[in-house]
């Protein structure tokens, strides 16, 4: 999809989704200290490095170390985050980066760049394109799949992306949003 198409969505989103953004950094605020919103440097479209916005979902520090896997019942999580994370709704703040151009509506998710740091060439193709804040590896199995199928699922996207494609993923992420099929359940 087009760039303009995916800033429209990203801005009629926010608008729309305004009122649980509020509710949702509330009760971050009300839970735990720290900062409501997660900022984490990730890599874009031809290794460009930038900001992705997040709702916090985490104790404040816990965060640090780009290795440290969550695993169902982590401790790090709090009560509001395992929430939001149950509904994707700390995705939100995606949105910015999609006005901001730097993220598209889907595409390869974007990762941190200690991870990008150890891809082959062949898992450097996920770059060729915009991240989003869905894609088709996020549809066929997300957390469920090991990172190396992740890649290649990516990589598939890349060869075969069409508006089409990119339709029927947002359509199978309404899907999943609203099952909950396949999403952390923190």
């Amino acid at each position: 999809m087009s760039a303009a198409f995916d800033k429209l969505i990203a801005a009629v989103a926010l608008a729309v989704t305004s009122p649980l953004l509020a509710a949702a950094l509330l009760a971050i605020r009300l839970e735990s200290r720290g900062s409501t919103i997660f900022k984490q440097r990730r890599v874009g479209k031809d290794g460009a490095e930038f900001d992705m916005y997040k709702l916090r979902t985490m104790v404040s520090g816990s965060d640090r170390g780009p290795d440290l896997p969550l695993s169902e019942g982590d401790p790090r999580i709090t009560r509001v985050g395992a929430l939001l994370r149950r509904y994707s709704l700390d995705e939100l703040p995606n949105l910015v980066n999609v006005l901001r151009g730097e993220m598209a509506l889907v595409g390869p998710r974007p990762t941190i760049p200690p991870q990008v740091e150890r891809y082959t060439e062949r898992q450097r193709r996920r770059l060729e394109v915009k991240p989003g804040i869905t894609g088709w590896a996020q549809v066929n199995g997300r957390v469920s799949l090991s990172w190396p199928e992740r890649i290649e699922l990516d990589i598939w996207y890349v060869d075969h992306r069409s508006p089409w494609l990119d339709l029927r993923i947002l359509a199978k992420t309404s899907w999943l949003l609203i099952s909950g099929h396949g999403l952390y359940s923190g």
